[in-house]
């Protein structure tokens, strides 16, 4: 049979909505299709890199393209893919083999909104939410898995492509950006820990403001979720630092409507909020202001008071693993910035030296991909201290608070 006489629905596995999704995009026929990447087939029709490449090799076969073409173009397709990152979160939930609409709600209301945050759940987790068998939910989690390319070695060079994807937001203190390489990384969760008054919630509520910003002015042009354990977010403060922008034109109301705070009453609801903040994410990132910047402050507040004792201790750390993990599959699938911040002890034992030290214990220290230390120091002045990163050097840097926001000493 001709190529010209078969229509789009005729290609294996598309049906009425994928060939609509293909028409829209440009694509009306087969040899259109032929002569197509799999990038630009998911990039414009919304169709997962496996399914693009099945659909471009069989027409190819109808429209008798020779092999060298089809070898260059899967050449092409691969230096794509790997800067494209092809991960299929533009599937559908409804696109996984045996899942219908009853299914999908459940899984939807556990807070599995897309094919990513199936492919990283546990089986017991996924279990649990949908009501279905645990060797059910592997075989979702294993199919998930193949279409958003997780869970398998990749080289050096990979790895390399895939954080060029990672961004960098600045905190506008030439200082502390220097000290970060450019600025707060995205797909990472930052931890900052000191005593009171010494700047967590001042850099918190600069950065929910930097974020918002478009990156040629050092931000993310993204929006906030903030989650606050302790009263500390201040509205008036957000103002203070959008007037101290001196932005021509900037207006602090709208800064606060892409801030999106929900007050946490006890550490189970803290857990929860993040939880259940995808589907918060994907409505934001449908209305061209994706998350960019997820705020925990502070991390451990409630669960310092709601675990007292060594009795607790084990119980305690498991749900604070657990929570941080949460935080981080958050922010590496929408590609934003963890930013926590933390509660100190004082340790008596030390007689010389600083004495204090960070609340989580190991759990926090392992999970948290940069530690950063501030005290006060004299004059008003801040002291800003790198104290573990994966590949920057341990620093300091100082900086001074101000009616407008974080200025340089």
């Amino acid at each position: 049979m001709a190529a010209e006489a078969y229509q789009i629905e005729d290609i294996p596995g598309v049906g009425p909505t994928t060939a609509e999704k293909l028409r829209e995009a440009g694509y009306e026929t087969v040899e259109k299709i032929a002569h197509s990447s799999a990038s630009e087939l998911y990039e414009l029709a919304e169709i997962g890199e496996a399914t693009a490449r099945k659909m471009i090799k069989w027409c190819n076969s109808q429209t008798g393209s020779d092999a060298s073409q089809t070898d260059a173009q899967k050449g092409s397709d691969d230096a794509g893919d790997d800067k494209i990152l092809m991960n299929a979160k533009r599937l559908d939930i409804e696109d996984i083999p045996g899942v219908g609409p009853a299914i999908a709600e459940k899984l939807r209301d556990g807070g599995f909104l897309t094919i990513e945050g199936i492919a990283t759940a546990t089986p017991s987790t996924l279990s649990e939410a949908a009501e279905i068998g645990e060797s059910t939910a592997k075989k979702m989690i294993k199919w998930c898995r193949e279409q958003a390319d997780i869970g398998g070695f990749k080289t050096g060079v990979e790895v390399f492509q895939a954080r060029l994807l990672v961004k960098k937001l600045k905190a506008l203190v030439p200082e502390i950006d220097e000290l970060l390489g450019g600025g707060f990384e995205t797909q990472a969760i930052t931890e900052m820990y000191g005593e009171f008054g010494s700047g967590k919630s001042q850099i918190v509520h600069q950065l929910s403001v930097n974020v918002q910003l478009p990156e040629e002015m050092g931000g993310l042009g993204g929006s906030v979720i903030y989650v606050d354990t302790e009263n500390t977010f201040r509205p008036e403060r957000i103002e203070q630092m959008v007037n101290g922008l001196e932005i021509e034109g900037a207006d602090p109301q709208e800064f606060l409507k892409n801030i999106h705070v929900a007050r946490a009453q006890t550490s189970d609801h803290q857990m929860l909020l993040i939880e259940n903040s995808r589907e918060l994410a994907e409505e934001l990132k449908k209305q061209g202001k994706p998350v960019k910047l997820v705020v925990v402050d502070s991390l451990t507040g409630l669960f310092r008071s709601e675990y007292a004792g060594r009795g607790t201790l084990a119980e305690r750390q498991q749900k604070l693993n657990r929570h941080m993990h949460d935080i981080f599959k958050l922010c590496d699938e929408y590609n934003a910035i963890g930013l926590v911040t933390n509660q100190v002890m004082s340790n008596p034992a030390v007689f010389f030296g600083d004495p204090t030290k960070p609340i989580g214990g190991n759990i926090v220290g392992h999970t948290a991909t940069f530690r950063i230390y501030l005290r006060k120091s004299k004059g008003g002045k801040r002291i800003f201290r790198l104290v573990d990163s994966p590949n920057l050097p341990d620093g300091e840097a100082t900086f001074l608070v101000e009616e407008g926001g974080l200025r340089p000493c």
